[in-house]
C-alpha cells in the first residue's frame, strides 16, 4: 500500500502546485475544492504504473498523471450539472457550491491546466485529444442518442469512461519509451478496466446506499440515464458478471505488453481485478 500511496502522494504534489499557480485566486480555489477535495487517483497511478512496468521512472510520467486527473475532474463537474448532483465525493458538487457559471468556469480551467502539462510532447497531445472526443460522443450519446442494446450500451461505457482510462495507460507507456504496439496493448488494458469499471459503477448506483458511495445513489433511475441495468434486463449480479468478463480481457492485454513481472505490473494486475468487486 505505502507503494502507490508514494505515487498518489506525488500525483497529488504536482496538482497542488498547478493549482497554487492558477490565477486569479477565485479560480485557484474553485480548482481546489474541485481536484483536492478527493478521489482515488485511479487515472493517474495508472500513467506511473504504465510508465514504472517498461522500466522508467514514476517522475518522467508525474505531469502527463496530473494532467489526465485535470481532465478527469474536468468531466466530472459537467457530468454534476447535467445530472444536477449536488454531491460528489461527500461534498457539495462545484456547481452546488459556487453556481453554474463558475463551476462552468472550473471545467475550463482544468482543462486549460491539463493541457499546459502535455504541451511538448505531440504524441501525449494526440492520446489526450482523441479521449476527449471520444468521450464528448459519449456525452452526448448519453443525452441524445441513448443505447437500447447491451452492445450499443458497451460502446458508450467504452467513450464515456474507458476513453480516459485508455489515454491515461497510453500516456504512461509513451513516458516509457514503449512502442506503438506496445502502447496499444497498455491502452486496451486500461480501456477494459474503465469499462468494467463503468458497469460496476452502475451496478452500485442501483444496488448500494448514498452514505457507501459518498454521492447520491439511485441516480440513474431518477435521471433515466442509460445504465447496463436500465438499458438490459441483465440482474446486478449478471452485470457484475459482464464486468469481470471485462477485467480478463483486461488481464489478457496486460500480459501482451510483454512487461516483466514487477511491483509495478502487478499492481496494474490487482487494479482490474479490484475494479469488479469495489463497493464506491
Amino acid at each position: 500500500m505505502e507503494y502507490l500511496e508514494r505515487r498518489v502522494g506525488m500525483v497529488n504534489r504536482r496538482l497542488e502546485s498547478v493549482i497554487e499557480s492558477t490565477a486569479p485566486d477565485e479560480l485557484a480555489d474553485q480548482l481546489e475544492s474541485v481536484v483536492l477535495a478527493g478521489g482515488k487517483r485511479v487515472r493517474p497511478a495508472v500513467t506511473l504504473l504504465a510508465c514504472e512496468a517498461l522500466g522508467g521512472e514514476p517522475e518522467t510520467a508525474v505531469d502527463f498523471a496530473a494532467g489526465i486527473e485535470l481532465v478527469h475532474n474536468a468531466s466530472l463537474v459537467i457530468d454534476d450539472i447535467i445530472d444536477r448532483s449536488e454531491v460528489r465525493r461527500g461534498t457539495p458538487s462545484a456547481w452546488a457550491a459556487h453556481g453554474y457559471g463558475p463551476a462552468i468556469i472550473a471545467s475550463d480551467g482544468l482543462l486549460g491546466e491539463a493541457f499546459g502539462l502535455f504541451l511538448g510532447n505531440e504524441r501525449a497531445m494526440q492520446i489526450v485529444a482523441e479521449s476527449m472526443v471520444e468521450l464528448g460522443e459519449g456525452e452526448a450519446t448519453e443525452l441524445v442518442d441513448r443505447p437500447t442494446t447491451e452492445d450499443e450500451y458497451m460502446t458508450l461505457a467504452r467513450r464515456k469512461t474507458g476513453a480516459l482510462f485508455r489515454a491515461a495507460a497510453e500516456l504512461g507507456a509513451v513516458a516509457g519509451e514503449a512502442d506503438a504496439a506496445t502502447v496499444e496493448a497498455f491502452g486496451e488494458y486500461a480501456e477494459r478496466v474503465g469499462v468494467a469499471f463503468q458497469i460496476r459503477d452502475d451496478v452500485l448506483d442501483a444496488t448500494a446506499e448514498s452514505d457507501d458511495l459518498g454521492k447520491p445513489a439511485g441516480q440513474d433511475e431518477v435521471m433515466d440515464r442509460p445504465s447496463l441495468v436500465q438499458v438490459t434486463d441483465l440482474t446486478p449480479e449478471e452485470g457484475d458478471a459482464r464486468a469481470r468478463e471485462q477485467s480478463e480481457l483486461a488481464l489478457q492485454a496486460l500480459d501482451r505488453t510483454g512487461v516483466d513481472d514487477t511491483d509495478a505490473k502487478a499492481y496494474l494486475r490487482d487494479l482490474a481485478e479490484f475494479v469488479v468487486v469495489r463497493e464506491r
